[in-house]
């Protein structure tokens, strides 16, 4: 790893660090004196996330304590190179924890594979943050995973909801934040490909299985109908005419 030297890398991070600082302030995702755990998975998103908290943590105007952690699930068949997160921590002055979890599937056989991993891996997370007192847990989900979840959560449930910003847990406690909710994958993307970051050494079996998979196609088809389908799809979010909308009687 190494540091931003390449003027067009440097100027695709800002972008992306601009978008970050804007939502921290917008949405007051980090007040003076958080102590922030990072969930790193070792992806493209978490990885930005963790770098560009790092960035910020010099510019904002409130001081915060950053930390990171990494969970493998020991059982399902991916693998990182977790020596690599550890120099890329070190190289940003950031603590990095690592745990171990072990998934079981049989428990909640109707549920996805990676719902299951998923939620595994966050209760290590939030055990960690009660164990070294973080009060704010910060996730890599981004533009296209909000849209992703609203049409899942219509399409599958038949809910309007999404991820929010911020989300109070555990009676106010602790808070799950999504510092890159405004960047759009592709700036994500085109950053990883500028940095070169690793790829897992091992994919996971499940993760082109998903209906997050499918909801990719969605888009894509949604996109040639028009141009500016994922903007307004997010947008519509905020933008709810609830007068306008069906409700059931009584």
């Amino acid at each position: 790893m190494t540091r931003i030297t390449d003027i067009k890398t440097r100027k695709q991070f800002d972008k992306i660090c601009k978008k970050v600082g804007k939502t921290i302030y917008d949405f007051n995702l980090i007040d003076n004196e958080d102590r922030v755990l990072v969930g790193l998975s070792g992806g493209k998103d978490s990885m930005i996330l963790l770098e560009a908290l790092a960035d910020r943590k010099k510019h904002i105007p409130v001081s915060f304590e950053l930390y990171a952690i990494h969970v493998s699930a020991i059982n399902v068949g991916y693998k990182v190179d977790t020596d690599y997160l550890v120099g890329f921590c070190n190289e940003l002055n950031v603590k990095l924890f690592l745990e171990e979890t072990e998934v079981d599937f049989t428990r909640k056989p109707e549920k996805q594979p990676c719902f299951i991993c998923s939620w595994a891996r966050r209760k290590k997370i939030f055990e960690k943050a009660k164990e070294i007192n973080c009060n704010k847990i910060a996730l890599g989900h981004h533009f296209d995973d909000a849209i992703k979840t609203m049409l899942m959560n219509m399409i599958y449930h038949g809910s309007y909801s999404s991820l929010p910003q911020k989300l109070s847990m555990f009676g106010g406690h602790t808070s799950l934040i999504r510092p890159l909710l405004m960047v759009p994958e592709k700036e994500l993307a085109l950053y990883a490909s500028l940095r070169e970051f690793k790829e897992h050494e091992k994919s996971c079996p499940y993760e082109d299985s998903t209906k997050r998979y499918d909801m990719e196609n969605l888009l894509e088809f949604l996109e040639k109908l028009n141009k500016d389908a994922r903007k307004n799809l997010f947008r519509s979010m905020d933008n709810i005419y609830s007068e306008y909308l069906p409700r059931r009687k009584g």
